[in-house]
């Protein structure tokens, strides 16, 4: 077993692979508030636009399960290392396109380069450190995926509101220039890695193509769903028969496979197939309550990109602190259920006391549930991320972590294709319901209209043009109340449903990690 960095070279590995790995979630959400700039700038919809989102995504989801065959075939250096020089330039690609769709390709070639960037960095990572400080390693790597996607939209507000969106993409440039000297300088290659014979390893064609065509559809299908009324569009329900053909068929061929490209037979491990199972719970929250929090922040309190994300740091470094003192309390024994029910629970309690959120409530009101969401994720993340690959060898090892990650990320693709349906079905009824008190028997509502039309009409506007603007607002007063309550509902059905999956706790092995790693390493060792 080779000798694990120690001192300045580790802490080089740790600052290259958490900052390769940030610079991937970052540009998950980065995005998402500089729509508006893209479409009008490169004379699109918004809807059309949305694909520069959707593209990122697919290839994302698609890369990521296959990382661990891909770094076998090619060394885990060598992928490592070209993938983040296939992200920086399709970055800079990005920044200098002229057209949308020319945009949306780079997007695509640039989620093929950062899907590596997650599972990589973290086998990466966790052999930088002994086996029994795999807890302290997890919250490293969790620092990186809470506060990538947090300070993304920060970030991406500051530039929108201040600079050209192309900025959002040429920051990945310099960082990505930096990331790749230091890999290729002080990340060792892996023993195996010297003297691989590719001709000898059998790539899994039919298997990869069954992954491409189950994940890419169904990466589709939940990010256009709610747009595309669902079923009703045939195109859906093609790709839907076709998403679940293929991944019957991919199940199927990878458990039978001599040499799979991703290897399901690592979920045998019931640890792992628990763990994976509550990642994407996890991942269905947090991405869940990242969507509507900052849709409430902006479309009901008003807030500007930046003000929006710049509420969401607190709750940020309350993570980042608590993560590290997680790891610890792992190592000195502390079972890991423990803290994934404490981590479900506060969350829990986190979304009712969102959901009792008014329009008049100001920055104070969120600033204690926004810092419970930043301890539920600590104490959600370190255990998941560390019993992800407790029990594994170390060749099982990246296909463990690169399931457990796509599980999370297509949690949070079904989180935000539930919520944009529920929010629109709670939409709907909402607004029926209220429409139901605007009637001409209804004296709030004639009041309301005779003070707005009465008003108008002082400025100078006609009677009958005041009259139809004072309609107008008064629709749109209904339309805000209506969302409000449906963002409310989303926050209190998400919390039940936290507290709903806590019986699968019963099921999370009680183990002390520390103890089992050190009997691993030791295993391995000889």
């Amino acid at each position: 077993m080779a000798p694990k960095p120690q001192g300045f070279a580790k802490w080089i590995i740790v600052a290259t692979v958490i900052s390769a790995t940030m610079l991937e979630l970052i540009d998950t959400t980065i995005v998402n508030v500089a729509l508006s700039q893209i479409s009008g700038n490169l004379g699109a919809t918004i809807e059309d636009a949305s694909w520069v989102i959707t593209a990122y995504a697919i290839a994302n989801v698609i890369v990521i399960p296959m990382t661990g065959f891909l770094a076998s075939y090619f060394g885990r250096k060598n992928y490592y290392l070209a993938s983040i020089i296939i992200f920086t330039f399709a970055s800079y690609m990005c920044g200098v396109s002229g057209s949308l769709w020319e945009l949306v390709a780079w997007r695509f070639i640039q989620g093929i380069g950062g899907g590596a960037l997650l599972s990589t960095s973290q086998s990466i990572l966790f052999d930088a450190f002994e086996i029994s400080e795999r807890p302290t390693a997890s919250a490293i790597f969790g620092m990186g995926v809470i506060i990538g996607p947090t300070i993304g939209p920060t970030l991406g507000g500051v530039i929108v509101d201040n600079f050209h969106w192309s900025l959002i993409f040429d920051i990945n440039v310099p960082v990505g220039i930096i990331a790749a000297f230091l890999v290729f300088t002080f990340i060792d290659k892996q023993e195996h890695e010297y003297n691989i014979n590719r001709k000898a390893i059998k790539i899994d064609y039919l298997g990869i193509a069954l992954l491409i065509t189950w994940v890419g559809s169904l990466q589709y299908i939940l990010e256009k769903g709610q747009s595309e009324d669902w079923f009703a569009a045939k195109h859906i329900v093609i790709l839907t028969v076709i998403a679940a053909i293929s991944f019957i068929g991919f199940i199927w061929w990878e458990l039978t496979t001599d040499a799979p490209a991703v290897n399901l037979k690592v979920l045998k491990n019931r640890t792992l197939a628990i763990t994976t199972l509550l990642t994407f719970i996890m991942g269905l929250g947090m991405y869940c309550s990242m969507f509507v929090y900052p849709v409430w922040m902006q479309r009901v309190m008003s807030y500007t990109p930046t003000l929006t994300g710049e509420s969401l740091l607190p709750g940020a470094i309350v993570a980042a602190i608590m993560m590290p003192i997680a790891g610890k309390a792992m190592q000195k024994g502390l079972p890991s259920k423990y803290l994934i029910s404490s981590g479900f629970i506060i969350f829990a309690i986190f979304c009712f006391w969102m959901s009792t959120a008014s329009p008049e409530a100001g920055v104070a009101f969120f600033f204690v549930p926004l810092l419970l969401r930043g301890l539920g994720a600590a104490t959600l993340t370190v255990p998941l991320t560390s019993q992800a690959v407790s029990g594994l060898t170390p060749m099982e090892m990246p296909q463990g972590i690169a399931i457990n990650n796509m599980l999370r990320q297509l949690g949070g693709a079904f989180g935000i294709a539930f919520m944009n349906t529920y929010v629109a079905k709670q939409y709907a009824e909402h607004r029926t319901q209220l429409l139901n008190y605007i009637t001409p028997d209804s004296p709030e509502a004639v009041a309301r209209l005779q003070q707005t039309t009465n008003a108008l009409a002082s400025k100078g506007m006609d009677a009958a043009q005041a009259h139809h603007v004072g309609l107008s607002m008064l629709d749109g007063i209904v339309s805000k109340q209506a969302y409000i309550l449906s963002y409310l509902d989303t926050f209190r059905i998400v919390g039940i449903f936290f507290i709903c999956v806590l019986p699968l706790m019963f099921f999370v092995k009680k183990r002390n990690l520390s103890a089992a790693a050190i009997k691993e390493a030791a295993e391995h060792a000889h």
